[in-house]
């Protein structure tokens, strides 16, 4: 039986996405702002929670109308058949968010859901269930745009981003599906060496070892439809046991000027656990030299003490002398930085090859390419 879907993203990595479900044979595949609906099976749905390095969450299509108010919305969810997927013994949490839509308080729309799925099960088994919302069983989300409401059902449980390899975040832990995506964008493949000199708690190197080694995100992390009824545990299983992990040794390296932050990353690949080794070390990213000839330099700078910069005046004199460095040091590299400082360029006196818009949450950024050639790619005039 064919089931309709949705799984949001990270703003700007759609079409990554999109890959990722036509490489698992989804159907109907169509991008939006945010995410991208697609429909398919049951096992369709067990693979995409477990194989997709981009989604936040898998969202089964429940029930949609069009509605003018919350009478409306309420309506729409007494009749859905909340009792096909969960019991009043799970606790729930309901989630919505809205484009354009004319109801002024999302809050009264949330509570009026809630009573809905309460008096459902009321109704039908003289009980409801209770509300959690730090750890619920079932997450329901509605999404209302102008004119229409749409019930989901989140399968995935905690968002997908939460591999459940990470011990310590760190201070500005990067999701690591945005790291994922990073990856993917800059085109690195497992045969070559891959660098990040601002590596924080991993989660880049992580990411890339994890795609090398062929597993799946999802590999260490139980899921909400495990727990809904009709699970197929016997499908489950098959699904992991058609996983071949790759043990191929491969050339990826870490460093950082923090001490906390290495300590972070030995932790997290021992928690990761890849089957190869990740070569890690303190060190200022200005004293960093290459690991090879040529390769890719992937990383998320941070600010403040981990790049030993306080002001905003040294930060724009730090990536001048880091720019200085990777031209001196890393010729035949390609350099991706993700940042939210739009004139991090110009401070580099590098133009850019490429600028892909992204999004770190609600912040807007930026991953810029930086081919490498010694004493190239200067700029003459700032953007």
């Amino acid at each position: 039986m064919s089931l309709s879907f949705f799984a949001p993203c990270p703003r700007g990595l759609e079409p990554l996405l999109v890959q990722e479900l036509q490489q698992l044979n989804a159907q109907y595949i169509k991008a939006t702002h945010g995410g991208v609906a697609f429909a398919g099976d049951i096992a369709l749905m067990y693979r995409a929670n477990l194989h997709s390095r981009i989604a936040s969450r898998i969202l089964l299509k429940l029930n949609q109308a069009g509605y003018r108010n919350e009478d409306d919305i309420y309506k729409l969810a007494s009749r859905t058949p909340w009792s096909s997927y969960f019991t009043p013994d799970h606790s729930i949490k309901v989630e919505v968010n809205a484009i354009k839509s004319p109801l002024r308080s999302l809050e009264f729309i949330t509570l009026r859901i809630k009573d809905a799925v309460c008096d459902y099960f009321r109704d039908l088994m003289d009980r409801r269930p209770s509300v959690d919302t730090a750890y619920p069983d079932v997450r329901i989300y509605a999404f209302l745009t102008e004119f229409e409401a749409t019930l989901y059902l989140d399968t995935s449980g905690e968002a997908l981003f939460k591999r459940g390899w990470r011990e310590d975040k760190g201070r500005a832990p990067l999701r690591e599906n945005l790291a994922a995506g990073l990856i993917m964008l800059s085109g690195w493949q497992p045969n070559q060496p891959l660098f990040d000199p601002m590596c924080g708690s991993g989660t880049l190197v992580i990411e890339a070892g994890l795609m090398a080694a062929n597993i799946p995100p999802g590999w260490q992390r139980p899921f909400a439809f495990e727990n809904y009824h009709g699970f197929d545990k016997t499908l489950w299983h098959k699904i992991l046991n058609d996983v071949k992990i790759d043990k191929t040794p491969r050339a990826l390296y870490a460093s950082d000027i923090s001490a906390h932050a290495v300590n972070d990353i030995a932790h997290n690949l021992e928690r990761a656990e890849l089957p190869f080794a990740v070569a890690f070390e303190q060190q200022n990213v200005l004293n960093a030299m290459p690991p090879g000839e040529n390769g890719v330099l992937v990383c998320n700078p941070p600010y403040g003490e981990r790049i030993d910069v306080t002001t905003s005046e040294e930060y724009s004199v730090f990536f001048k002398q880091w720019a200085d460095h990777l031209k001196a040091h890393f010729s035949g590299w390609n350099a991706y930085i993700l940042t939210s400082d739009r004139d991090t360029p110009k401070y580099m006196r590098l133009s850019p090859s490429k600028k892909t818009p992204l999004f770190n949450g609600a912040l807007d950024c930026r991953l810029f390419e930086f081919k490498m050639v010694q004493g190239s790619a200067r700029k003459e005039k700032p953007n």
